[in-house]
């Protein structure tokens, strides 16, 4: 950036907390609305709506802001701030059930510090059913949760506050978001039953599983309230893809070697998951046999200790697979920064914001 440019993104907060504070808003306040509904159903559904609430509470609600600001990027009129601000909450709510979802998948035993929901529902059971049956509830309930959280994202859109032309456009890409997202976890999980090791595996899956849906899609989602033309709808995949995908690959360094207070779950937890990322596939790859040995003893091993971890750290560091993903990252970003810049974007706050959100995104301060 330009001294000029550094000093303007100082002054301009991507994800202000009023935006935060309303997309917090908006969701509970869906969610009251939904509990009114069905109340007429007794208390039996209030752990439900419990475990609705706490799934869409905190994050650092990055795809809602990408929303607005692909909105701003194409000329969003200020009097439909409270119409995009609702409709970017739904995206909020197809995370959601992502994540309970991929909890499930990988029985992760906690969220942003919390007890994961199926976990948490199980928990809830243990005094009236025994183990297993507490077990399965928790895995039965925490599908449901997902299924229903989905299933209100579309109604929340609907909601918006937009006209139907309008939302009719903004659902093309709500649309493949929801779609690419679900392909990608299926590959993901393809992925981890797999005795393959490879890059282009390994990409494939971070492209659909989390890179379209956490900032291509929501810019185009954005962008197409505001009757964005082809040129800018391009410009934000070029922006948008490599961008998520160098997002992506930061959140699987963090997996390994981030602190459990950064990240919310337990230190290596994607070792002990066998995550099949670019990390872990680099390593492979470059292996001596004995490290090879260390990786097979101690990746997907649920079981395995803090020694084992800092074992499998070791070889990743000793391979050149961290330093070689920490270059992609650094690839990656300069790619979507150089596509930002060449892109039909008139609004300079808009550049800014996109500059500080991409900093953020790769660097991990959000």
């Amino acid at each position: 950036m330009t001294e000029t440019t550094t000093q303007r993104a100082s002054l301009i907060e991507p994800i202000p907390d009023d935006f935060r504070l309303s997309i917090a808003a908006i969701l509970d306040s869906f969610i009251d609305d939904k509990q009114a509904e069905l109340a007429p159903l007794g208390d039996d559904l209030v752990p439900l709506f419990a475990a609705a609430r706490q799934a869409v509470s905190g994050g650092k609600r990055l795809r809602p802001a990408f929303a607005l600001w692909g909105w701003r990027a194409a000329g969003g009129s200020p009097d439909k701030t409270a119409a995009i601000t609702t409709a970017a909450a739904a995206i909020e709510l197809v995370h959601a059930c992502a994540l309970v979802h991929d909890d499930v998948m990988d029985d992760s035993a906690t969220r942003r510090g919390r007890r994961s929901a199926h976990y948490e529902f199980s928990r809830l059971r243990q005094s009236n059913a025994d183990a297993v049956h507490s077990h399965r509830f928790g895995h039965s309930a925490a599908i449901l949760l997902g299924d229903l959280l989905l299933s209100w994202s579309d109604e929340l859109l609907g909601r918006s506050g937009f006209k139907r032309k309008a939302v009719s456009r903004g659902r093309v890409y709500f649309d493949k978001l929801r779609t690419e997202v679900v392909a990608g976890q299926f590959l993901d999980v393809l992925a981890q039953t797999s005795n393959r090791n490879s890059t282009s595996d390994a990409m494939r899956v971070i492209r659909y599983k989390s890179a379209k849906y956490t900032v291509e899609r929501p810019l185009q989602f954005g962008a197409a309230f505001a009757k964005a033309e082809k040129p800018l709808l391009t410009a934000l995949s070029s922006y948008g893809v490599p961008l998520g995908e160098a997002f992506q690959l930061r959140d699987d360094v963090l997996g390994v070697f981030g602190e459990s207070s950064r990240t919310g779950k337990p230190s290596g937890d994607d070792i002990r998951e066998g995550k099949r990322t670019l990390l872990i596939a680099r390593a492979f790859g470059k292996a001596s046999p004995s490290q090879r040995d260390v990786l097979t003893a101690n990746f997907g091993n649920a079981a395995v200790d803090a020694d084992g971890v800092a074992a499998v750290q070791q070889v990743l560091h000793d391979t050149g697979a961290l330093a070689a993903v920490e270059a992609v990252i650094t690839e990656l970003t300069a790619a979507a920064l150089t596509a930002l810049d060449h892109a039909p974007v008139d609004d300079s706050d808009t550049r800014t914001a996109l500059r500080v959100m991409t900093d953020r995104a790769t660097n991990r301060s959000i």
